[in-house]
């Protein structure tokens, strides 16, 4: 029977290194085995595998990009194809997409993070959860809730992303207690509910748990969008971490003070612009390596998500590692007028922004090299009045002014929810990237 608080996060620090280090291992052996990318990689720059013992050993060996990725994508697939049971991709630096394929393990794997990450948020066997993203279009994440919920023997009511009305519609009618959603959708939501005088406040839900957007400060006190939302609904909101990549979720405990690490299934470290590790408490890239993965398992895979881990045993009695909010892309990094600026600032100004109905944020580079920065709004107001006002609040806010564009809402709804996309296009960079 599955155990959804695995004792391995209750362990101490010791036996944590200590399982990292062995499972660290056996990977390194299935690589040299099985992928054609890490045995070229090994045998190119002469790396011993008998000699990497430790995760802090693990230095000795380059990192891997998404461009690697992309550039030998085949080359990193560890069993045939008649094994691959389900293909997965995720966006790639070159323009086409990264092909992930998993096998049946791997599947298994799946579901067992997501099982005892969303037993990390407070869900229990039985609950009934509403699942607002979408499950199909190669899109990993849908189909891993759908496997974690149904392995921890919670009810599942597969909704999809968007249109409120059927969202309450299946609210009012099942009783969910859970939703998984994007959370700036959940203002969608409320918004529909007054206009349609729905009790919203009173309804089954009581918790979400959010992907895609921050909920959280660096100092773990609740970001815009989420103080918005809680002073409209009295959610419990819970932020979680994920990507196809990593096939591993960081999810929030009750106490809410960062994504918990699975040390059973994942090995982090956190790297500084020289791929240095970074002193404790500093912000850095994430890289990764997957353990226990079959099809498509990842050595120090960069990430390119700037985070801060924190090491500090929980409240909840967990001793695992736990990574703070997002930063931003290492490769959306943006250089304004001396200021460094990521993407989720304007995002948590925009998303809640009275007015606004619909945002995308464009970089590009000028004549000279210098980026950039364009905001497309959709709103009701037109006038160089309010315009200035966004100029002005961006300015109190993020010490930068950035170009505001007002575009008809039709056209800019079709840019950022493009038809053939899986999740909302808030951020387009035009610049030619060196990553």
């Amino acid at each position: 029977m599955l155990n959804l608080y695995p004792p391995i996060e209750f362990a101490s620090a010791e036996e944590i290194t200590a399982l990292q280090e062995q499972k660290l291992r056996t990977l390194l052996q299935y690589l040299q085995e099985h992928s054609p990318y890490y045995r070229r990689l090994f045998s190119e720059h002469q790396i011993r595998i008998d000699e990497i013992r430790t995760v802090a050993d693990l230095v000795k060996i380059p990192v891997t990009s998404k461009t690697d990725l992309q550039q030998y994508n085949m080359d990193f697939f560890c069993v045939p194809q008649n094994r691959i049971v389900d293909y997965s991709t995720t966006s790639g630096t070159l323009g086409d997409p990264v092909t992930f394929g998993l096998s049946d393990a791997d599947l298994e794997r799946l579901s067992y993070n997501e099982a005892v990450s969303f037993a990390c948020a407070g869900i229990k066997p039985g609950d009934l959860v509403q699942a607002m993203t979408t499950i199909d279009k190669r899109f990993m994440a849908g189909l891993a809730y759908f496997l974690g919920l149904r392995k921890m023997g919670a009810g599942i009511i597969r909704m999809g992303p968007g249109i409120p009305e059927l969202q309450w519609d299946s609210i009012l009618r099942y009783q969910p207690k859970y939703l998984i959603t994007v959370p700036s959708f959940l203002l969608k939501m409320i918004e529909y509910a007054e206009r349609q005088g729905i009790d919203y406040r009173n309804s089954s839900v009581r918790a979400a748990v959010c992907i895609g957007e921050s909920l959280r400060n660096q100092d773990f006190t609740p970001s815009p969008l989420a103080r918005k939302i809680g002073e409209k609904w009295n959610l419990k909101l819970y932020s979680t971490y994920a990507s196809t990549e990593m096939s591993t979720a960081f999810t929030e405990c009750e106490h809410q003070q960062g994504g918990h690490l699975h040390p059973e299934l994942i090995i982090t470290e956190i790297l500084d612009d020289n791929l240095n590790p970074v002193a404790p408490g500093e912000s850095g890239e994430l890289v990764i390596t997957t353990l226990g993965v079959e099809a498509l398992p990842l050595l120090r895979f960069r990430t390119g998500d700037i985070v801060r881990a924190h090491h500090a045993p929980c409240a909840c009695g967990r001793n695992t590692l736990r990574l703070g909010p997002v930063l931003g892309r290492k490769q959306q990094m943006i250089k304004y007028k001396g200021t460094t600026l990521y993407p989720p600032a304007f995002n948590d100004l925009l998303s809640i922004y009275p007015g606004i109905s619909v945002h995308q944020i464009v970089i590009q580079s000028n004549e000279i090299g210098m980026d950039e920065i364009i905001v497309k709004i959709s709103c009701d107001d037109e006038s160089e009045l309010f315009t200035k006002e966004v100029r002005d609040h961006f300015r109190a806010k993020l010490r930068v002014t950035p170009e505001i564009r007002i575009c008809p809402k039709e056209q800019l709804m079709k840019d950022v929810f493009r038809e053939t996309g899986r999740k909302p296009v808030y951020f387009v960079d035009l610049r030619k990237q060196n990553y």
